[in-house]
């Protein structure tokens, strides 16, 4: 999975049009950069002119802007910086940060995908890497959770 398919899925689950993405990615620092025919870009599927591949800086942009979209600025006030690398952990995180989920809740969207996660799997999936737990998750795992929040 791509991080223009995971943009797609995001666009699609929380019915955002592209003006709003962009916004959304404007809320960072680094999104302020954005043009509108680069979030189409990114939008359009890969065979398509004028597809435009999405970095995982920018994939960071979108996920931190969706967390001040739902939740507002820390209470500090700082945005903080995208990642360079953006692993699916990470992506998962960031989702469960902007949408307030708890363990019960990441299971029900897990649900509505028909997949099955178990409560230790899930907990190593939010652990530090340096942990002797933690678990990087799979792009199975990723999907699943994206096609259940689009149901």
């Amino acid at each position: 999975m791509t991080n223009n398919d995971i943009l797609r899925h995001l666009r699609s689950a929380f019915d955002l049009k592209e003006h709003q993405v962009g916004e959304i990615i404007g809320h960072t620092d680094a999104g302020k950069k954005v043009h509108p025919s680069q979030v189409a870009g990114w939008l359009e599927r890969d065979s398509t002119p004028g597809f435009i591949v999405l970095s995982d800086l920018m994939l960071g942009c979108f996920l931190d802007g969706l967390i001040i979209e739902k939740r507002g600025l820390r209470s500090d006030g700082l945005i903080p910086d995208p990642l360079e690398v953006l692993p699916s952990n990470e992506i998962l995180r960031k989702l469960r940060i902007a949408l307030d989920l708890r363990d019960a809740d990441m299971h029900a969207v897990f649900e509505r995908a028909d997949f099955v996660v178990t409560k230790s799997e899930l907990g190593s999936f939010f652990r530090n890497s340096a942990h002797r737990n933690y678990r990087p998750c799979p792009p199975e795992v990723l999907q699943a959770f994206l096609n259940g929040l689009g149901r």
